[in-house]
């Protein structure tokens, strides 16, 4: 499956900001360029610090969590996942490659731009079932 250019970019981007500790305007040109109004509103996110590693002990496991708009959306980048009803309606529907608070997430592991919370691992099945609970 060939990868989507919006997609190419973002993991270029990250690759460099991660190596040089820096994102470039012309980096942010190419972002919002490939990725639109998805990126205006990571770019918000990260500006607003609602991206959270959680880092539990002594397992190591980590979770990450965006806070939304409607609720805190768990993110598992290595399977390019997220909690949030865009990825279940838009991402899964092919309609977009991405969600918003996925590219918040790429950018802020790549600038270290997130709040790391450490917990012990019996918060674990707590933190979990919080995180899964949907809205009314």
């Amino acid at each position: 499956m060939k990868t989507p250019k919006e997609i190419k970019v973002l993991k270029k981007v990250c690759e460099e900001t991660k190596t040089k500790g820096e994102v470039t305007g012309k980096q942010l040109a190419q972002l919002s360029e490939a990725l639109g109004s998805r990126f205006t509103k990571a770019w918000e996110t990260l500006n607003e610090e609602r991206v959270k590693k959680y880092v539990f002990s002594p397992s190591g496991r980590i979770v990450w969590i965006v806070v939304g708009r409607e609720r805190e959306y768990q993110i598992m980048p290595a399977a390019g996942f997220c909690s949030c009803d865009d990825f279940y309606f838009r991402v899964m529907d092919r309609e977009v490659h991405i969600c918003y608070h996925l590219i918040a997430q790429k950018i802020a592991d790549a600038l270290g731009w997130f709040d790391k919370i450490e917990e012990d691992d019996e918060a674990y099945d707590f933190l979990m079932e919080e995180w899964k609970k949907v809205s009314p």
